[in-house]
């Protein structure tokens, strides 16, 4: 089993890392307005925000005052699952470089990607955080967390994929619309 001092440097670890997410999000959105780009979904990222910053807390609250003996197994398995899904949120970061974003900001003037994790799947980013929510709770033994909060997201990404979707328009939905969002390799027809 992870001890509690493990699981909260691990939480206070992804607080560093949101906090580095959000600046080069500012820093990537000020270039972007500059060239002409337009934001859509201001009103379901202010919720996705608070969303993702209760997460955190509830993982850590949780663990703290309702502290659940889960079999090491699955904090091992779930602390690999979360070392994926970091591993697979970089590479979209990395390949989308300076248009990558936590906001809906489109560039009307630029292709599409389609190369690194985009070559599989519409929205590599997203299932990171998917395994990232379900996860990051049963390292610490947060199951309520886990289950609320994947329940909550997936709520969330019905809302948000939709309108990312429509804000990229035409050319983006002729470059990727053949491929899943989610799972790697398999196309819809």
């Amino acid at each position: 089993m992870i001890s509690l001092r493990t699981y909260l440097i691990i939480l206070a670890l992804l607080i560093v890392e949101r906090i580095f997410e959000l600046d080069r999000a500012r820093r990537n959105a000020r270039r972007a307005f500059q060239h002409g780009a337009v934001e859509v979904g201001q009103a379901h990222y202010r919720v996705m925000v608070a969303f993702h910053t209760l997460f955190i807390v509830s993982c850590a609250v949780e663990a703290i005052m309702f502290p659940r003996a889960l079999t090491p197994v699955v904090a091992w398995i779930a602390l690999c699952a979360e070392i994926v899904a970091q591993a697979l949120r970089y590479w979209a970061v990395a390949t989308l470089g300076d248009r990558w974003n936590t906001r809906i900001i489109v560039s009307p003037d630029r292709a599409p990607v389609t190369d690194g994790p985009y070559r599989f799947m519409r929205h590599p980013n997203y299932l990171a955080v998917v395994i990232e929510i379900a996860a990051v709770p049963m390292i610490g033994g947060a199951l309520f967390t886990a289950i609320a909060f994947s329940i909550g997201n997936a709520l969330i990404l019905a809302v948000r994929i939709p309108a990312e979707e429509r804000a990229m328009g035409g050319r983006y939905a002729d470059a990727l619309g053949s491929r899943r969002r989610f799972f790697p390799g398999l196309r819809h027809s």
